[in-house]
Parts: C-alpha cells; structure tokens; sequence
C-alpha cells in the first residue's frame, strides 16, 4: 500500500486555472484496490461527481457517490457497496492541454453484506487527476484516489483508479431575441423631441434638448452653441464659450484646471490631476480570473476606455503596473504581477495603441494600499495601477 502513496506525487502542477462554468458532471467508471487485510476482493465501481465552480475561491467543492459489487474471497458472498464524500477540488494551471487537479475530503462507504468485521464506515479521501479537453465543454476526466477507512477500530486503505466524461455546463447566458414590434399605426416621434416626423425638419434631434416647431434645436442661452451640442445650456450671457457652450475661464469639475485647458472635464474633485486635468495614476479596476492573468470579460470596458483616451491624446504614454496581495509565495505573486500588467498592456495594443508607447511591469506585494490581513483589503492590493507619461 505504501507504493500506491507514491501515485499522487507524480500528477502535481502550479497556478490555479479557473473554469468559467457554473457545474462540471462527470459519469466516473474505475478500478478499486482494496487493502491485504481485507477480505474483499479488489472490483470496478462506477458513479458520478458534481463540482460547483462558483463557490470558493480557489478550492471548489465536490459532491461524489459511486457503486459497486464486491465479492468475500472467503464466502463468495457479494455485497453492494456504495461510496458517498464530499471533497475540495483545486485545479492547476493547463499544463499543455492538460489541466492537472488535486482533491481531499471526507466520505461514508457502507455495504449491505458484512463479514470479517467490515463496517460501514466513515473515511478519509486525497487524490489527484486530470482533465483533458476535446471540445468547449467536455474532457476526459482521470483520477487516483486514496480512501483511508476507519472500519472496526483499524484503518483500511484503499486504491480507485477512475476514468470517465467531465460535462461543464450554467454560466451562459442563452441570447434573447426580441420579437418584432407590430406596426403601430398612429403618428411616429423617431426622435422624441414632440414634433412627429411627418413635420419634423430636424428628424435626428438629440432626445431630451429643446426644438422649435419645426423639430430643430434651439440656443436657449445664446451663447451661439446650439442646445443639441451645448454642454453648459445655461450658461450666463456675454460669457465667453468654448465649442461644448461652456465658459473657458470656468473650472466644472474643481480640478484646478480651466475647462478651456482641460481634456478630462469629468474628474471627481479631490482627485490629483496633471496640467491637462487628467489623473496622473490611477487604478483601472482591472480584474482577472482566480490566480490567473485572463482578464474577466466584465474588465474589458475600462481597458478600452483608456485605450480610445491614449489614441485621442497621443501626447501621453503610459506605465501599467499590476500588483497582487500578500496570499502565497512571493515569488510566484512577482510573476503574476508581472503577466497580468503584460495582459492589460497587450489588449491596449490590440485596441490601436502603439505598441512603444506602452511599458508594463510587476510589483507583486510591494505597495500595499490596504490590509492584507482581510479579505477586502486583499482584494484592494490586487489591483493594476495605470500612470500618464508625457512624451
């Protein structure tokens, strides 16, 4: 039994590698190795598992219950076994097309037939394995697990050597397609400005602005910026506006910055800007998979805003800087800081920013700007810092 220990040594890997289902079934066929001193002879078994994604962090539970028919070597008799546990699942890095797996928990077995002091008993499982996709939701699922059972005040080991279907499903979301509208027949405001169209001059007004009868735009301040463009609809007579119909000499956001002079109009006050009104470094609130650099999909907008800023403004490159918190070795923190500043920068590259202008780097767990000792402030420390450089 001690060389079967040495099994589980051989399937290990690094970095958790997340799968974006809710669930993974997997129908499980194997091979159970029963200790010497037991009188059952070793016998396949079969059964299913189900793994939920979205609880945890990074170990997810797993629910497991299999079935057998055993056979006394000493009677013949052959009992129905059945095998229940329930184990945390912690998946590695795809080594390859492999992603590699380890799992323990806890377990009741219990057999209908009973002979030389067999019990039904609780156990204690660990075990590796492998899932090795063949297309977007299935893979071939491997394991070697190890079940340590307390049965009539002795400790019987035990060997299931599994193979089966892994099936990951939920987390989709099918597409909803509207039905079509019947026609209404009554008279139509395309653009909601209260002239309909059949008069309406200016039929792609701005919802919302004021028009005259004739469905177009108005300068209500007079300030000779049209309402459907003027950003300040209510500024003062006389005062001198730029082509949004704000006052030049104003400063709307109190960023320190004349809005004539400030390319970043909608700064929070209290923020430290630079001489154009921008954020000088700010965090992108960029978030990735669990212990990976793969950007969450719900991330991509805040990158592409900056990206579409970086191409309106050529003037400026930039420094991404990823960080993480302190959970793990520092070392492997460092390298995961540094793919996932190379994984923002290289989806600002995508977005049309050139590629000289942008300079990743990692940081690891230096620079913490919250408490590492809480789950929030671990949370606020992982994080990807973005800095404006002047050219």
């Amino acid at each position: 039994m001690k060389k079967l220990l040495l099994i589980p040594a051989l399937m290990l890997g690094t970095l958790a590698n997340a799968n974006p289902y809710d669930y993974e079934i997997s129908p499980m066929i194997g091979y159970n190795i029963n200790e010497n001193n037991l009188d059952l002879d070793n016998h396949f078994e079969a059964g299913a598992e189900l793994q939920f994604n979205k609880i945890g962090e990074t170990i997810h539970p797993e629910i497991s219950l299999f079935y057998a028919k055993g056979e006394y070597k000493t009677s013949g008799n052959e009992p129905d076994m059945y095998r229940i546990a329930i184990n945390g699942v912690y998946e590695f890095e795809k080594l390859g097309n492999v992603t590699p797996l380890v799992k323990a928990g806890i377990g009741y077995r219990t057999l209908d037939v009973r002979e030389d002091k067999t019990t039904d008993s609780l156990f204690l499982d660990a075990g590796v394995g492998a899932k090795i996709p063949f297309s977007k939701q299935f893979a071939l699922k491997m394991e070697a697990i190890y079940t340590a059972d307390d049965n009539d005040a002795r400790v019987d080991s035990n060997l299931a050597l599994l193979v089966g279907i892994n099936f990951s499903f939920g987390g989709e979301k099918p597409t909803i397609v509207a039905k079509p509208v019947e026609e209404v027949k009554k008279p139509i405001d395309d653009d909601k400005d209260g002239v309909v169209n059949s008069i309406d001059k200016c039929p792609n007004t701005i919802p919302n602005i004021v028009v005259d009868a004739n469905g177009c735009s108005v300068d209500t301040d007079n300030d000779g910026v049209l309402n459907s463009v003027d950003s300040c609809p209510k500024t003062i007579t006389g005062t001198t506006v730029d082509a949004k119909g704000c006052d030049v000499n104003a400063d709307d956001d109190k960023d320190g910055v004349i809005n004539s002079k400030d390319i970043c109009p909608d700064s929070v006050e209290g923020d430290i800007v630079n001489s154009d009104g921008c954020i000088a470094k700010m965090n992108l609130d960029v978030t990735f998979r669990n212990n990976s650099a793969i950007i969450a999909e719900e991330s991509y907008k805040n990158i592409n805003d900056y990206a579409t800023f970086l191409n309106t403004y050529n003037g400026y490159n930039t420094k991404i800087t990823g960080y993480t918190d302190s959970m793990g070795e520092e070392s492997y923190n460092q390298q995961l800081s540094e793919k996932r500043a190379n994984a923002v920068k290289d989806m600002l590259i995508v977005n049309g920013v050139d590629n000289l202008r942008v300079v990743a780097e990692g940081k690891g767990e230096a620079n913490p700007i919250a408490d590492n000792k809480t789950r929030d402030g671990r949370a606020k420390n992982r994080r990807i810092e973005a800095e404006l450089i002047k050219k």
